[in-house]
């Protein structure tokens, strides 16, 4: 079945689908074989999107990064994870939907599980704010994470964010002390993390739940200061110089392993990881087993020692 809901340089695929569902309706209603063309233009519909994934520019994959389909927090918390109990409220203020959280089940192995989450539709963007949190989402997070170290089990966040919401009432309730305090607080928490940028990764409120030991990004994910569209209304005053922004932002999880910011890349089905949500679980699944395991080998001081070094060593800089 065709593409519902295509990127813009995807419209190609969206044609090829259409003509294999056409070919595919004329044999079935006309009784003809039609096997044969079918293969030819599957075929061809494959060899086109390889063409166009294998050679995206990094404005194209903020497109894919934000692409509706995409699976989220919940999605992976139904398929990878068992026994999800969610838990709720920051015990200030209110619950906040932005962000989920909960224990959860890796392979037998009692996590805590937290994540932004957004809408499917309007409704739901509504509720769920687009995936920006408020001050209380990142202190419910926050409550999550000391309480699991608590119980000495590894924490596990799922990073899909435009940024933390900027609202007047988020500021007064202090969103960027609660942004500050989480990545305080993330440094010298003596349990196990592991960060997955499955999404967006946008600014602090990204930088909230992924203060880690291991950072992971999908392939088709993005992480960075702002957004291209953000910087360049800043930098350029125009909103539309987003393609210029992105390149310079070095935003891609291929930019960000080379620099050092992250410690992998987890591949994605060809065409985004909405085309096969399983497989794209199973890839997620596997490498959080792999890190999980590893870093519950060192010992909680030594775990928080490290932390520490990984983030002083980022970046570059000369004193006079």
């Amino acid at each position: 079945m065709a593409s519902t809901y295509a990127l813009d340089f995807e419209k190609p695929l969206q044609e090829l689908e259409r003509q294999i569902e056409n070919l595919q309706k004329l044999g079935e209603e006309g009784k003809i074989d039609v096997a044969e063309e079918i293969r030819l233009l599957q075929v061809r519909l494959n060899t086109v999107r390889q063409e166009i994934y294998g050679a995206l520019s990094p404005i194209q994959r903020v497109q894919v990064a934000r692409h509706p389909r995409r699976p989220y927090t919940l999605d992976y918390l139904s398929t990878i994870f068992t026994d999800f109990i969610e838990l709720h409220g920051d015990r200030l203020y209110r619950d906040d939907p932005s962000i989920v959280g909960g224990w959860a089940r890796l392979a037998g192995l009692s996590v805590m599980v937290i994540g932004h989450q957004k809408g499917r539709d309007t409704k739901e963007n509504l509720k769920r704010n687009f995936g920006m949190a408020h001050p209380e989402g990142y202190r419910k997070a926050l409550r999550l994470m000391k309480m699991a170290a608590k119980f000495g089990a590894p924490v596990i966040t799922l990073i899909d964010t435009p940024g933390a919401y900027p609202g007047l009432g988020a500021e007064e309730r202090g969103q960027s002390e609660a942004l500050a305090r989480n990545i305080l607080e993330m440094a010298a928490l003596p349990t196990p993390i592991v960060a997955v940028v499955i999404g967006e990764g946008g600014s602090g409120g990204a930088l909230a739940l992924g203060t880690a030991d291991r950072i992971l990004m999908f392939e088709n994910s993005v992480y960075s200061v702002i957004s291209p569209e953000g910087c360049a209304a800043i930098l350029w005053k125009d909103a539309s110089q987003r393609e210029r922004a992105a390149d310079a932002l070095k935003l891609t999880a291929q930019d960000l392993l080379k620099s050092k910011l992250i410690d992998e890349v987890l591949p994605e089905p060809m065409g985004g990881a909405h085309l096969d949500p399983d497989a794209t679980g199973e890839a997620l699944r596997e490498a959080l087993i792999r890190h999980v395991n590893e870093l519950r080998k060192i010992r909680p001081e030594k775990l928080v020692r490290r932390r520490g070094d990984k983030f002083a060593a980022m970046g570059a800089f000369t004193e006079a």
